[in-house]
């Protein structure tokens, strides 16, 4: 997992070429100008989800992983925590869903609270759990892009 400021993006340039493209998208596009939806950067290979929504009770937010993608989510505007734990040792709630590529657990996660401005990159072995309200639910604009391992 890494949590940071997309100021700061330069760090992460040499992940993968893939993870460059996706934080290259979250940089170049005004988010202000786009509605909720799938937007291709690659195809399959990257795309992109922008959603809006209010944050949840902590409860209603279901630890999840994915096996074929890496998330970055970037928060657009607003803030949430998000909950994170290591996948060792994890009891699996709802088993790996090949079509959504998700699977659900019973973790107890850690929240880091990311602002507007911030990304987390989620890799396969990072439980997480986004959405969680900080204080009082308020709506947030977020854009998760996918990249496919």
């Amino acid at each position: 997992m890494i949590i940071d400021s997309l100021d700061n993006v330069k760090h992460y340039r040499n992940l993968s070429e893939r993870i460059n493209k996706g934080l290259e998208f979250l940089e170049e596009v005004d988010f202000s100008e786009i509605e909720p939806g799938r937007y291709n950067i690659d195809g399959d290979n990257i795309f992109a989800m922008v959603q809006e929504y209010d944050t949840k009770e902590p409860e209603n937010a279901r630890p999840e992983t994915h096996e074929r993608y890496i998330d970055i989510q970037y928060v657009d505007k607003g803030a949430e925590y998000m909950g994170y734990a290591p996948l060792e040792d994890q009891e699996i709630s709802q088993a790996y869903n090949p079509e959504k590529d998700v699977a659900f657990y019973n973790a107890e996660v850690s929240n880091v609270k990311v602002e507007e401005g911030m990304f987390a990159i989620f890799f396969p072995n990072d439980i997480h759990a986004p959405g969680i309200k900080i204080g009082e639910s308020k709506p947030v604009k977020k854009v998760v892009v996918k990249i496919l391992l």
